[in-house]
């Protein structure tokens, strides 16, 4: 792995200990999957201020979501249930249905979605099923 980063093997020790490469040992050994070594090596592309102030208020709606996970997704079930009654057919609906399978799986999967700078985060909160949970 050292040498995909074009470091020293301390040098890739201590992305490991600082959190910034994940591992899991095995023994005494660390051991490092190739795809988060290239993750690594793709430098990430900043929010827009449209998509951090999304990620801001997502982050609030977390906050919601783990005092009251019943009533947040809840309400998260009835603005899916309408938004895919208005947007059948489009794009938008391909997303909804997204957000359904996440909130299928429950809270830990919508906790990382609505926490998470992954791309793919930043585009499902650009059709999210919170409105009105921050009231």
């Amino acid at each position: 792995m050292a040498k995909l980063l074009g470091s020293s093997r301390q040098q890739v020790v201590n992305l490991c200990e600082r959190g910034d490469l994940p591992f899991v040992r095995v023994g005494a050994h660390r051991r490092i999957r190739r795809e988060h070594v290239e993750a690594l090596l793709q430098p990430r592309r900043a929010l827009t201020r449209d998509q951090l102030k999304s990620l801001w208020l997502h982050q609030a709606v977390a906050g919601s979501l783990v005092s009251d996970p019943d009533e947040v997704l809840g309400k998260a079930s009835v603005n899916l249930d309408r938004l895919l009654r208005q947007h059948r057919g489009t794009m938008t609906e391909v997303w909804l249905r997204r957000w359904q399978d996440k909130i299928s799986e429950g809270v830990g999967s919508v906790l990382r979605v609505l926490t998470s700078e992954d791309p793919d985060a930043v585009e499902l909160r650009q059709n999210s099923p919170f409105a009105g949970v921050l009231l």
